[in-house]
């Protein structure tokens, strides 16, 4: 199912570009496809008021606490195996062993990921995904795009997207019923815990859209360095953002294409 909405996404998304190609120049560096991307989320914005909203908040009201727990914590339990292999290729030996260890414990203890076991032994979680993988081998992130239905991303993370949702442990169940039932229940599952926080961004922001852009950017930022971007001074010229690779791995330049305007952190 998943591979069917994101062909259609990316349909639509090449329709939507034909029609407006005369004009997309956007004034962010960074995201020249802005004219598009502002109608691609007027779209998703429509769809999401339409059906994943509402859906996602009778599944919030009806559904106990703990049920939403269990089925939160199975999903995540699944994204652990994914994290293992793309920790292995980036050469994180460390985080792989530590994902491994999550996935043995949680699938056997934890009755198949439903009890989070390796959380309260305190084994970390380090998420990584196929997006990462080709950041850490020196693929350049390319614009910034909106996906139809799938939101915010970039050239080289729709790639990633779609090698991770063919590479996804549900989709590789042999029933097609299976596959289409978990994949909903985790877009539900996904959509009711970022309700708050989706509400909260669209109040308070003059425009959700540059909101969501740079705070998407400065998260994709943040992964690739695992947790520690360079700051503006670490740089000889300090109105050059990071690049959007992972920096001294193999097959990365040592002048690697930024990202233009990426937000950086400033150092106090």
């Amino acid at each position: 199912m998943l591979g069917w909405r994101f062909r259609l996404g990316l349909a639509i998304a090449a329709l939507m570009l034909l029609q407006g190609c005369a004009s997309l120049k956007g004034p962010d560096p960074s995201d020249p496809l802005e004219p598009l991307n502002r109608q691609v989320t007027a779209f998703n914005d429509v769809a999401d008021d339409l059906v994943l909203r509402p859906v996602a908040v009778i599944y919030g009201q009806y559904l106990p606490t703990v049920v939403r727990k269990g089925i939160g914590n199975f999903f995540s339990n699944q994204s652990d195996v994914m994290s293992f292999f793309n920790s292995l290729a980036q050469l994180k030996l460390q985080a792989a062993a530590k994902n491994a260890m999550r996935v043995g414990i949680n699938s056997t203890l934890g009755l198949g990921g439903i009890i989070d076991w390796a959380s309260e032994l305190k084994i970390d979680k380090h998420k990584e995904d196929f997006g990462q993988t080709l950041a850490f081998w020196g693929v350049s992130s390319g614009p910034y795009v909106v996906l139809p239905f799938f939101g915010p991303s970039t050239v080289r993370d729709s790639f990633g997207l779609y090698v991770d949702i063919k590479t996804d442990v549900n989709q590789q169940l042999a029933d097609k019923g299976s596959r289409n039932f978990l994949t909903i229940l985790r877009l539900t599952d996904k959509r009711e815990r970022f309700l708050t926080l989706s509400d909260a961004v669209r109040q308070a922001s003059l425009d959700p859209y540059t909101f969501t852009r740079d705070a998407y950017l400065q998260k994709r930022l943040n992964d690739i360095y695992d947790g520690n971007p360079p700051m503006l001074d670490d740089f000889d010229d300090p109105e050059q953002p990071a690049p959007m690779v992972a920096p001294n791995r193999p097959g990365v330049s040592t002048n690697p294409e930024p990202l233009p305007n990426a937000p950086l952190p400033i150092k106090p």
